[in-house]
């Protein structure tokens, strides 16, 4: 592989456009050559706003381009399975958002597939390249907390995306979609999760009836370990964006995460206050440049990158059994790997 690499994005939803912004001019020892959207008009606009020499409004047309060495897929998650088969048969290195699919079956046989061809493959979770989710894992690895025993979650929006995305036919829905970040930083820092018991409404948003998705959630885990946790998610965090984690051991606890985005307190007589994050752009734009940067500099040396397939579909089942049990009000074992 050559020391810089010709990347192609497909997708150019709004985490494709933050990716592609961020390709086109972020990360070390790649190039932006190429873009593709079902919509060719996204695609021809953000090609000339970024100086990008090619677009297609055909993902195939995308990967029949012998130049491209490695491709990040940001399309749907119904569309993941198709385009990831068919950028491993095309020889390309694949970075692909999460969830990398809508079944374990179909995720399996996308790495299946991966497999066959050889090529690199790197599921996105931004979230262990965050300094403070990683700096916590090198805490409970050096035993500061003595053994962790209970894990808490929160995932909270300030708003709900459009219905067309939160449609679980297209995303798998609130838990699969959103609780998955949380369902893999659970497993990086507690192991295996055995089962789960999930609670869900829609309570913020009637209109998300409709669809047949929920904008609460509340998920009880039990690790393979015995230990314990509790994810929350929510589309309704009117006041920002609220992402936080506590792990606590048998010495201690870690807290990460933050609701202030800019040190400044405004202090007067009506009381005290402060802003709060805006959205997962203001988050975890270090987290996503770094997340690509491993992907790219994984292909250019030919090691494994930080994130495997087997992490995306243990994430997968996680949430698909949490799903499950939201919808079946019934403890849902998670299943062997």
């Amino acid at each position: 592989m050559p020391a810089r690499i010709k990347i192609g994005l497909i997708g150019l939803g709004r985490l494709g456009r933050v990716y592609g912004s961020y390709l086109a001019g972020r990360v070390a020892n790649a190039t932006l050559v190429a873009v593709a959207a079902r919509h060719g008009d996204a695609a021809e606009t953000f090609a000339a706003e970024f100086n990008i020499p090619r677009w297609y409004t055909s993902h195939t047309d995308l990967l029949a381009d012998k130049s491209i060495d490695a491709v990040a897929v940001l399309t749907s998650t119904k569309s993941h399975k198709e385009v990831v088969i068919d950028a491993a048969r095309a020889g390309k290195a694949i970075f692909c958002e999460k969830p990398i699919a809508m079944s374990v079956e179909d995720a399996q046989e996308m790495l299946a597939e991966v497999a066959r061809a050889g090529v690199l493959f790197q599921p996105g979770f931004q979230r262990r390249f965050d300094p403070g989710y990683r700096a916590a894992k090198s805490r409970v690895e050096e035993g500061t907390i003595g053994t962790p025993v209970v894990l808490t979650s929160t995932s909270r929006d300030p708003f709900r995306p459009p219905l067309e995305f939160c449609d679980p036919s297209v995303s798998g829905g609130l838990i699969a979609d959103m609780g998955i970040h949380d369902f893999d930083v659970a497993r990086w820092y507690m192991g295996d999760v055995k089962s789960v018991f999930a609670s869900g409404a829609t309570l913020a948003y009637p209109e998300m009836k409709a669809i047949g998705d929920i904008d609460n959630a509340i998920i009880n885990l039990t690790f393979q370990s015995g230990a314990l946790g509790a994810v929350g998610l929510s589309r309704n965090a009117v006041f920002g964006y609220d992402i936080r984690t506590e792990i606590w051991g048998t010495k201690g606890s870690l807290q990460i995460g933050y609701l202030q985005q800019t040190p400044v307190l405004v202090m007067t007589k009506e009381g005290i206050s402060h802003d709060a994050v805006p959205y997962f752009m203001e988050r975890f734009e270090g987290a996503y440049t770094a997340q690509i940067q491993n992907f790219v500099d994984s292909v250019v040396k030919g090691s494994e990158p930080a994130v495997s397939g087997h992490d995306a579909v243990e994430a997968m089942r996680v949430s698909l059994a949490a799903t499950a049990s939201a919808r079946e009000q019934r403890v849902v074992e998670v299943g062997a790997s």
